[in-house]
């Protein structure tokens, strides 16, 4: 990367600011990527201007972009969020909680359907009279913008960001707030910091259930919600295949380790039903997830099948629930829901600690 490059793109800022850059912003140098005249960085600005946000967007790209070498130029507008730990228990009584139950749905690889099983269950949820959220936690391959069909950014209120209304669930992915094609390459740290923000900057209003779509494995994100939220359980997304199921059980023990209950397995593409002949066909194997979620003693929610129409309407951006809720694919999400529900009064699993100041 050229360093008179990037200084050219400071020394701008610093001038359209009035020299208050360092007053409203922190640059974090490994997040300042310029390759082939294209330029993406972050600016954090200090959570007391947070309202500055859409102020400071339509200030600084377009005359970036007028600096005669910049072919392209995207950033990504956060703001810091310094939480005091001393305080914290004082902080959680005086309170008022956002969810009663914090969901997050795992899985130990990608590409098993688990971002197509969080919306589609978090609907589910919302069927049965449940006021719902939906978190999407994955920083570098975030889907609910594709999934809900929602380009456009969130507004601010009180400071806050305001969730998208996506078919009656309250939602948030840094999907919205970077464009569709943009590469996320951050270090650890910011990835964590954008989790938290995702968490505690977000104007949740008043839910039941928040359905947290993780990354896949078990990395940053998932050691970060476990400590900074009081999660009631988590629910893991395989396929039959047992390389998946390795992976599944990886995850399923990194949970253990944090001490977050587990709610139980879902096997996902569990099989193909023939619309011609109604037979079965167990193209990954059969019955892996089930008999993994005996062997290690925790709850099995159900089979989901591989169905075309799932795939079509989820890169159609409207969900299968919300397409035909009468589908029998819908009905299994329906069924995984009545489940948990059961799971969680049954158990009476704690509560969370995401709480509005």
């Amino acid at each position: 990367m050229s360093t008179q490059k990037k200084d050219q793109i400071i020394s701008f800022l610093k001038k359209e600011l009035n020299n208050d850059l360092e007053k409203y912003f922190i640059i974090y140098s490994e997040n300042f990527i310029i390759k082939n005249d294209n330029v993406l960085f972050t600016l954090t600005i200090n959570k007391n201007d947070a309202s500055k946000f859409n102020e400071i967007n339509n200030l600084l790209k377009p005359n970036l972009e007028k600096i005669n070498w910049v072919k392209r130029i995207d950033f990504i507008t956060t703001s810091h969020h310094h939480i005091d730990h001393s305080t914290e228990n004082s902080k959680e009584k005086n309170s008022k909680v956002v969810a009663k139950y914090i969901i997050p749905v795992a899985s130990g690889k990608g590409g098993v359907g688990k971002s197509t099983t969080a919306i589609n269950l978090a609907l589910a949820l919302k069927s049965l009279n449940k006021n719902v959220g939906i978190l999407d936690a994955d920083i570098y391959g975030p889907s609910l913008p594709r999934l809900t069909g929602i380009n456009s950014k969130p507004r601010m209120q009180e400071k806050k960001i305001l969730p998208q209304n996506a078919f009656g669930l309250q939602s948030m992915s840094i999907g919205f707030l970077i464009p569709e094609d943009s590469a996320t390459i951050w270090r650890g740290p910011m990835v964590m910091t954008a989790i938290n923000q995702l968490i505690y900057d977000v104007y949740w209003q008043n839910l039941d259930f928040l359905i947290i779509d993780m990354p896949p494995g078990t990395g940053d994100a998932q050691l970060t919600l476990s400590q900074k939220v009081q999660l009631a359980g988590a629910i893991v997304v395989s396929t039959p295949q047992d390389l998946s199921l390795i992976d599944a059980r990886k995850g399923i023990n990194m949970f253990k380790k944090v001490n977050v209950p587990i709610l139980g397995i879902i096997e996902n593409m569990s099989y193909f039903l023939c619309e011609k002949c109604n037979e079965r066909h167990d193209i990954f194997g059969n019955g892996g997830a089930k008999k993994e979620a005996q062997k290690l003693g925790i709850p099995f929610l159900g089979e989901i099948p591989i169905d075309i129409d799932l795939r079509i309407n989820s890169d159609a951006g409207t969900p299968m629930f919300i397409k035909d809720p009468k589908s029998n694919t819908a009905k299994v999400y329906l069924e995984i829901s009545k489940k948990l529900l059961e799971t969680l009064e049954k158990n009476a699993i704690r509560q969370p600690k995401i709480v509005l100041d």
